[in-house]
């Protein structure tokens, strides 16, 4: 219930007057529900930019991380080669490394290559996840041996081994790896706010941050109905999503 309370506060607020809103105690059934809320919070600023620019950041950083972080996983996890500990030690080192700790000198190098003004310094710094490989890893090594060898056999090459075994019997820690990083980007503010100047790349986080500003502190019925409109693409992804990651830490064990 202490979960779900915030969630029920934040959408009751988002629907009632601000009278409502003024009122104690609290009112929690809107008399007259007031859906234009959100068409007023949607209005006060260039808010379609701002999701076009969500979008885009947290799909790409997804696509690039499973790009580097399956393959990785793979190598940690079926080859041994020389240093494999060591580099596997560092993975842990990064999972363990807060980035508030590095963004200056991140900030510092895509400043020098010319890229504040994009959606770049957004997506670069965050196109490998260390907990991702770490929890690849895992399940990749839980995956008989007997099956890889047998494609080997078969004269299949290391990719297609990855993307006809690895990756469909991998599928519920893959989606648990992608829901994390959907939800930790989607919902970031702390990373755009030191690395975008300008309205064109702002992401939604920014946008429902700057109501409080335009709308002014106590019009919390507006600041909600847009914080609804920030948390309803969550809930989607997670209502689809949510099965894979029963599934995901069942098989591994973690649970």
């Amino acid at each position: 219930m202490g979960f779900v309370f915030p969630f029920l506060w934040m959408i009751s607020t988002s629907l009632q007057t601000f009278e409502e809103t003024m009122r104690f105690p609290p009112t929690w059934i809107p008399a007259s529900p007031q859906w234009s809320n959100f068409v007023e919070a949607m209005s006060s600023g260039p808010f379609l930019t701002y999701f076009k620019n969500s979008v885009i950041v947290t799909f790409s950083i997804i696509l690039l991380q499973l790009m580097v972080m399956i393959p990785a996983a793979y190598a940690f996890a079926q080859y041994k080669f020389f240093g494999k500990g060591i580099l596997f030690g560092m993975v842990l080192l990064a999972f363990m490394i807060p980035g508030q700790v590095t963004f200056i000198p991140v900030y510092l190098m895509l400043a020098d290559a010319g890229l504040i003004k994009s959606l770049w310094p957004q997506i670069l710094p965050f196109m490998s996840n260390a907990f991702g490989i770490f929890l690849l890893r895992q399940y990749f090594m839980q995956i008989p041996q007997e099956i890889i060898e047998s494609a080997r056999l078969d004269n299949a090459s290391e990719f297609k081994i990855i993307g006809k075994i690895m990756i469909p019997m991998s599928m519920p820690a893959i989606s648990t790896v992608a829901l994390f990083s959907f939800v930790s980007h989607w919902n970031d503010y702390f990373w755009p706010l030191v690395m975008t100047d300008s309205e064109a790349v702002r992401p939604l986080t920014m946008g429902i941050a700057m109501l409080r500003e335009t709308e002014g502190i106590s019009n919390w019925h507006i600041i909600m109905a847009g914080n609804v409109v920030l948390v309803v693409p969550i809930l989607i992804v997670y209502l689809f999503a949510s099965r894979q990651i029963v599934k995901a830490f069942t098989y591994s064990g973690i649970k």
